[in-house]
């Protein structure tokens, strides 16, 4: 088999970051992490974070190549107290992502699809029928894997966020 490299564009992707809770003195080191990732200057609108009291939030939507939200994520994660949702949208040529990260939990990362499920591969579904022992044993595993928990943690701090305005950042480069 002959195989020949594809000169076709990465393309581009599209997603939202949503920083759901952060301290204070913490917000100008999301602002350069972003910025150093999406190759501009970023400066965040923080609101107060009701769910949070003493916390800021802030959201914004950002355009760039495939796997920027992965990049972000890697670099948020320096500030373990963060509690931040980064979306990816999937295009022709990449799948979309969600990675979440809650403090004293690390991260999360997910493919999902067009409309934002969560997809398990045939593998990991096998894998988790394989290793399951009891039908409740299976329910927990697949319920983790598709990240109730961490939507539950999440929940609040979402919905103390609707309707809030969101900016675009656009990747330079």
């Amino acid at each position: 088999m002959t195989t020949r490299e594809s000169n076709t564009p990465r393309g581009t992707s599209q997603g939202v970051i949503f920083v759901h809770s952060a301290p204070a003195a913490i917000c100008p080191h999301v602002e350069w992490a972003i910025s150093g990732v999406i190759g501009d200057r970023v400066s965040l609108s923080w609101t107060a974070q009701p769910a949070s009291p003493g916390q800021l939030r802030a959201e914004v939507s950002w355009k760039g190549e495939p796997g920027t939200a992965g990049r972000i994520a890697s670099a948020l994660r320096a500030w373990p107290m963060l509690r931040f949702e980064i979306t990816e949208h999937g295009n022709a040529v990449s799948d979309g992502e969600r990675v979440c990260h809650l403090p004293g939990r690390g991260i999360w990362r997910t493919a999902v699809s067009a409309n934002g499920d969560v997809v398990l591969g045939e593998d990991q579904i096998r894998s988790l029928m394989e290793r399951a022992t009891s039908l409740d044993g299976l329910r927990h595993a697949l319920s983790c894997a598709i990240g109730a928990d961490v939507d539950a943690e999440l929940e609040p701090y979402r919905r103390a966020g609707e309707g809030t305005p969101v900016t675009w950042l656009h990747q330079v480069g």
